[in-house]
């Protein structure tokens, strides 16, 4: 029997939907897998326009996503490689970022925001253990499984993640997203790992108080307050949080980063695994209104730039 062509093999076990997003090179789009009738999302990048560079990328990023199996992260199920596409076929994931799901529940402690950061964590200490450093992350990469009510905190967009040996430490070059940025990338310095967690201590900021740690229109001002892990605990929004969950930011905001908690000891802080009896259940009016205000912030300006 005669081999079956290469080129026709995502249209022979995939059917194309509607548009979920764009990139640059790529497109996402809903598809169904003919043999079973599962949804997924078909990332579909057009190989045509890529350097070299871009594709070397691109097969990273394919190849960081198969080694990650994690709950909280979001799955590649498929990769294929046609003559002018890529597509990358991930988990479905429909419920929408975390931030924007936080903001439209009535009930908000904590609480919550010890389960959110936990599932976050579990993300990273997964990677971490598999010598991924994600760099990337921010609110626009953590999205919900579903819209059901307690569905899984999902991490997305591996797209800028690095394979590390160990705890090594080297100049990866210059990546991340502005107030997400850790001191040592900001100082050109070689950093690794820590610098997940150091994200993850930006999010756990906001997660509690919906405005983040580092702040500034100017962004040269905005690195010296980073670069000098300038940041407090204002009143009178930080009054009524507790201090076993500013002592786990702390931890994750430490300037130095041989001295800053790893993802697996910041699952093992009090404030993540002794929830129940160690952080707040009152609800936080506050941190959803500022959250909100910091959504369409975060919107209005990838707005601005992608256009």
């Amino acid at each position: 029997m005669a081999a079956q062509p290469a080129c026709t093999r995502f249209s022979d076990n995939y059917e194309l939907k509607e548009e979920l997003g764009k990139g640059a090179f790529s497109i996402v789009k809903r598809c169904v897998q003919k043999s079973t009738g599962f949804e997924f999302a078909a990332k579909i990048i057009n190989t045509k326009k890529l350097t070299s560079r871009d594709f070397q990328k691109l097969e990273r990023e394919a190849r960081i996503c198969r080694k990650l199996q994690h709950p909280n992260i979001v799955r590649l199920h498929d990769s294929i490689q046609e003559e002018n596409f890529h597509y990358l076929v991930f988990d479905l994931v429909t419920g929408g970022e975390l931030f924007e799901d936080i903001v439209a529940r009535e009930f908000y402690s904590e609480a919550d925001a010890s389960h959110c950061i936990q599932q976050i964590l579990e993300s990273v200490n997964h990677c971490h253990q598999n010598g991924v450093v994600h760099r990337d992350l921010k609110p626009e990469n953590l999205l919900l499984a579903s819209k059901a009510k307690g569905a899984a905190v999902k991490l997305a967009d591996f797209g800028l993640a690095i394979e590390v040996q160990g705890d090594q430490q080297a100049w990866f070059g210059f990546a991340g997203t502005p107030g997400y940025l850790s001191p040592e990338v900001l100082k050109k310095e070689p950093y690794g790992k820590a610098v997940d967690i150091w994200a993850c201590g930006v999010i756990l900021y906001i997660l509690l108080v919906g405005y983040p740690p580092f702040w500034d229109e100017d962004q040269h001002r905005l690195y010296v307050q980073i670069k000098a892990g300038t940041y407090d605990y204002p009143s009178p929004e930080w009054d009524t949080v507790t201090p076993e969950a500013k002592s786990l930011i702390n931890q994750m905001l430490t300037v130095n980063p041989y001295k800053r908690i790893s993802a697996a000891d910041a699952l093992k802080h009090p404030w993540i695994c002794q929830r129940e009896r160690v952080a707040s259940v009152v609800h936080r009016q506050e941190t959803v209104d500022c959250l909100k205000k910091f959504n369409a912030r975060r919107k209005l300006k990838g707005a601005i730039l992608t256009t």
